[in-house]
């Protein structure tokens, strides 16, 4: 029977075994871009709107965010860091940022099921972990973020995409559809977890299904395109007033 890719346990194992390379693998086989990305995506959070912020991080993997976040927001108050794999937990706080544990909490969980408070949080970001999520679980996740932030909270996620509009796609799309799958084997003994981004991205295409239901969930929300839709980023915040939702 064929396994449901999007089933939180199926993605929770998945990192699980990826978690012992996925800092290195992904800086490697991206050419240095995941790490570019994210620093784009920290950059769409506005500086001044908290001296102090609370910033949770979804789907928060070994916490490769987490440096741009503490240089641009040097006072943060708390990072709270929630991933639903134990082994990303693990290597994210005893191996990567032991020296950071005073400012991150991190909790195991399923982000679709947090019982993190409402109105807790002055940001919230999310760096390649949206790709995972189904449709249905995408809007899931914007009711989550709305409920999450406090009124005047900003947000931004970013994804790698697959950009359709792009004349070099079909070279894009054998990178990751058949070199990685090949170079994953060859390098990290007949592993087949990181080729699995080639379906993902493809599943996924990019951040507009879920601009529209953070949209749905009354929040503002910008829809940008990175590296020729290589990458796609959703950012936004939540209403002072905040708006009915339009469903």
């Amino acid at each position: 029977m064929t396994k449901d890719i999007y089933d939180p346990a199926f993605v929770a194992e998945l990192f699980d075994r990826c978690s012992s390379n996925y800092r290195w693998w992904s800086e490697v086989t991206s050419f240095g871009f995941v790490g570019r990305w994210r620093k784009q995506c920290v950059a769409l959070l506005q500086k001044g709107s908290s001296d102090a912020p609370d910033i949770v991080d979804l789907m928060a993997g070994t916490g490769e965010v987490w440096p741009y976040l503490l240089a641009r927001f040097p006072q943060v108050n708390q990072i709270i860091a929630v991933d639903i794999s134990h082994q990303m937990h693990l290597h994210a706080v005893a191996r990567l940022h032991a020296d950071r544990a005073d400012q991150i909490t991190h909790i195991e969980a399923n982000a679709l099921q947090t019982d993190l408070p409402a109105d807790h949080a002055d940001m919230l970001v999310s760096t390649f972990g949206l790709k995972t999520f189904s449709p249905d679980q995408q809007a899931v996740l914007a009711r989550q973020i709305a409920r999450i932030l406090k009124p005047g909270g900003q947000f931004a996620l970013i994804e790698a995409s697959d950009p359709k509009d792009w004349g070099l796609r079909p070279l894009y799309r054998f990178y990751l559809d058949g070199v990685l799958p090949w170079v994953e084997r060859f390098f990290l003994k007949g592993a087949q977890d990181f080729s699995m981004i080639g379906t993902y991205t493809r599943n996924f295409q990019n951040c507009g299904h879920m601009a529209d239901a953070l949209r749905a969930e009354g929040l503002d929300v910008n829809l940008r395109q990175h590296f020729f839709g290589c990458a796609s980023s959703v950012s936004g915040k939540k209403p002072i007033a905040a708006k009915a939702a339009q469903h």
